[in-house]
């Protein structure tokens, strides 16, 4: 569907985080843990692939901006240029409560009901204290909608996490909970979204490319 004065198009560059440092294996969630940023070569081919100009978007946990910083870095004539950068709490990973920190054998001695209820159901339910994965899906839709009204016909470039990722793809293809966390969204990979405005109707959406690796 080519872009025209009646449909604009925002385009969504989604691009996963860098690996997490994480030794011990434990569930993260929303912890902000530190992440790997020493893969000069893998961040030269992440910014090559985005657009200049583009208005930039990452999340409160530090591992989305020092993604971003790197991303940047390996841009050494400046030519993505973005109009601006904002922290969007909405668009943060899913938040697994009491779980957070905990390896998967601790989880299951200390929580052992509800732990194998998430195992056979993980899309829908909640950690003790946190969010489902349906909720993270709600969250992000919500968000969205309301960024994609703010940057009409924009590219956004968005440092942000899987289970955010798969959230957007859900959105654009309008998959269910269980089927989105089939998607695999590897680190530093690019998905791109483009959001169809139809006038008084509901947006469509085109999917240009998914878990695209720095490395392929």
């Amino acid at each position: 569907m080519p872009e025209t004065e009646t449909a604009p198009v925002t385009r969504w560059w989604w691009v996963r985080h860098a690996p997490v440092i994480n030794p011990g294996d434990r569930l993260y969630g929303q912890m902000d843990l530190a992440a790997d940023t020493g893969d000069g070569t893998a961040f030269a081919t992440v910014a090559a692939r985005l657009p200049p100009a583009a208005d930039w978007l990452v999340t409160p946990l530090g591992r989305t901006g020092a993604t971003a910083d790197a991303i940047l870095a390996a841009d050494p004539h400046g030519r993505l240029a973005p109009r601006g950068r904002e922290a969007v709490p909405d668009l943060m990973e899913q938040h697994f409560g009491d779980w957070q920190g905990l390896t998967q054998q601790e989880i299951f001695v200390r929580f052992p009901g509800v732990a194998g209820r998430f195992w056979e159901d993980p899309a829908e339910t909640r950690p003790p204290g946190g969010e489902s994965f349906a909720d993270l899906m709600a969250r992000t839709a919500a968000a969205i909608d309301r960024l994609s009204a703010a940057h009409p016909g924009r590219d956004i470039v968005a440092v942000a996490h899987g289970g955010t990722i798969r959230a957007a793809l859900a959105l654009a293809l309008t998959l269910e909970p269980a089927a989105a966390l089939r998607v695999v969204v590897d680190t530093l990979s690019l998905t791109r979204l483009d959001r169809v405005e139809m006038g008084k109707g509901p947006p469509a959406w085109r999917v240009d490319c998914v878990n695209i690796r720095p490395h392929s």
